[in-house]
């Protein structure tokens, strides 16, 4: 029998984003309605909680183990594993999509669905984590840790907002996880924003005991950001993928990131 998304809990819908956005074997112990994971974007920035988390954590008490810059490494993979390179994986087709497909909207969408990585993927993730670990790297072990629990889901909540500014930009039969996002409503944007500004409570605090961040570039750059990208998408594709939501996230993640290193690096 077909479910409404609306007869589904609350929990359902969080569980199917754990199942979604992670490789951890949730999936084993329930599989909540299919339904379920047309809102995962709803609850995007509570599992950047967990990833964002366990980042943190590795990053900090990993550098009393060893030096800071392995630390750094260790977090990387950490979340490189806890999400099967889901998000680098969008951005790698992002990159090779955009960057080969030239203008035209097929071409750009059919290099983006396929599984092989091309030039433009490789330079990209390249150039990714070598930006992404020189930027952290400029930080104490404390403020990257708390920097990388309050990026992690900010940068998610402003990501999700891109199902609200444009269509899907293929069918989901065509769709890599055949499940398209449905919009969010004003309760789900309410407990979204919610979900985003939480983790950043650390750095608020940080800031009260003398940390000094800037927090009109902190909030703004990455929004930025994603402005542009959007208009990158809506001038190429006419709409967004599920390739382009984990490209969004990463870059505007780096916006966070670098921003703090250019206020308070070393």
């Amino acid at each position: 029998m077909e479910i409404n998304i609306d007869q589904t809990k609350w929990w359902q819908r969080i569980y199917a984003a754990l199942i979604f956005f992670t490789r951890l074997p949730f999936w084993r112990f329930y599989q909540p309605p299919h339904q379920c994971y047309q809102t995962v974007v709803e609850h995007w920035p509570l599992v950047g909680w967990l990833t964002g988390g366990v980042m943190a954590a590795v990053v900090y008490f990993g550098s009393m183990l060893f030096p800071f810059h392995i630390a750094l490494l260790l977090a990387i993979a950490a979340r490189v594993l806890l999400t099967g390179a889901l998000h680098e994986d969008g951005l790698a087709d992002f990159f090779d999509g955009f960057g080969g497909g030239g203008s035209n909207r097929e071409r750009i969408l059919q290099i983006m669905k396929d599984p092989h990585i091309g030039t433009y993927g490789v330079l990209g993730l390249i150039l990714y984590f070598a930006l992404l670990y020189g930027a952290l790297s400029t930080l104490t072990p404390f403020v990257a840790a708390i920097t990388i629990f309050a990026g992690d889901a900010y940068c998610k909540m402003i990501a999700a907002q891109i199902i609200m500014f444009l269509p899907y930009a293929r069918t989901e039969e065509t769709s890599k996880a055949h499940t398209v996002y449905r919009k969010m409503s004003v309760k789900a944007g309410i407990l979204l924003f919610i979900q985003g500004v939480l983790p950043m409570i650390p750095l608020i605090f940080a800031s009260l005991e003398g940390l000094s961040l800037r927090w009109d570039l902190l909030i703004f750059v990455p929004c930025i950001v994603m402005y542009f990208i959007y208009y990158m998408m809506l001038r190429k594709i006419k709409g967004y993928t599920g390739d382009c939501c984990g490209a969004l996230f990463l870059l505007i993640e780096l916006s966070f990131y670098l921003t703090m290193a250019a206020t308070l690096g070393k």
